[in-house]
């Protein structure tokens, strides 16, 4: 499958994670990925767009631009979040301690730390005004 890249430029705004979320789920149907593979993918596009609607602009309100392409043996989904916020890399935070009680841990990085766990690869850059987040998952159907 050669490699098409799909782009939607959306609201940076809570309300449109469907929107987001539909779209992703429209590349990877059409690739063929599997149903869990497509939901752990989901709950990463749903942690990277919320924090980007919740936090790059405020108190204001801004875009953000999902690239999807989908390529490669084996066929890899490559999601690619980027908005002009305020810069943040979400990697730079230590992983939370999960051996701790929920209720001794500090507040924030579960869903940071569960994107990298679901998925293969992750890596953010501040590059021309704009904070890039891209994350990269092997969708190639079980044989």
């Amino acid at each position: 499958m050669e490699n098409l890249i799909k782009v939607l430029e959306t609201a940076a705004a809570v309300d449109e994670l469907d929107t987001v979320i539909g779209f992703v789920d429209e590349q990877l149907e059409t690739a063929g990925c599997p149903m869990n593979v497509q939901l752990q993918i989901e709950l990463a596009v749903e942690e990277i767009f919320v924090n980007i609607a919740s936090y790059a602009y405020a108190p204001g309100t801004g875009n953000a631009t999902i690239k999807v392409g989908i390529s490669g043996d084996p066929l890899t989904a490559e999601i690619t979040f980027m908005d002009s916020g305020v810069q943040y890399d979400p990697l730079a935070k230590d992983d939370p301690d999960i051996t701790k009680p929920a209720e001794e841990r500090d507040i924030g990085g579960l869903g940071i730390f569960l994107t990298k766990k679901n998925m293969d690869e992750v890596a953010y850059e501040y590059r021309d005004g704009m904070n890039v987040f891209t994350m990269k998952k092997v969708i190639a159907p079980e044989p």
